[in-house]
């Protein structure tokens, strides 16, 4: 499956479902189910903004890290979207997330290829 390496606490706020899109500074063409990688960084300042800006959110005191976090299927790419999450030159439009307890990786840049367990890489459809 592939899979995106996503900083901390953005990988949390996307496989539970609050963050609909994930900015990037480059396209893709990649569609359908992608695992969600939580890297080793924390984006203190980002987790500062979200408890500013979205104060009903309760992050965790504590994230996972150099792990797959979840699953979440990109559905499209986009320059400009109605979300207050997109921020980016791109956006990728990010459904159905869905957590996992966190199974651990290697990260890399860009999209890679990471094997999953059963049943969370069974659950879903191949990427395309």
């Amino acid at each position: 499956m592939k899979a995106l390496s996503i900083q901390q606490p953005w990988a949390w706020l996307i496989v539970n479902g609050y963050k609909d899109v994930e900015n990037r500074d480059w396209p893709t063409k990649v569609r359908g189910w992608v695992a969600v990688h939580a890297g080793k960084k924390y984006d203190a300042a980002g987790a500062a903004w979200v408890r500013r800006t979205f104060p009903g959110i309760q992050l965790p005191r504590e994230f996972a890290s150099g792990a797959v976090v979840g699953i979440v299927r990109i559905t499209d790419c986009v320059t400009a979207y109605a979300s207050p999450w997109f921020q980016g030159h791109y956006g990728f439009v990010l459904y159905d997330a869905a957590p996992c307890d966190p199974v651990p990786a290697r990260g890399q840049l860009g999209f890679f290829d990471v094997p999953l367990p059963a049943p969370l890489g069974a659950s879903v459809e191949p990427t395309e």
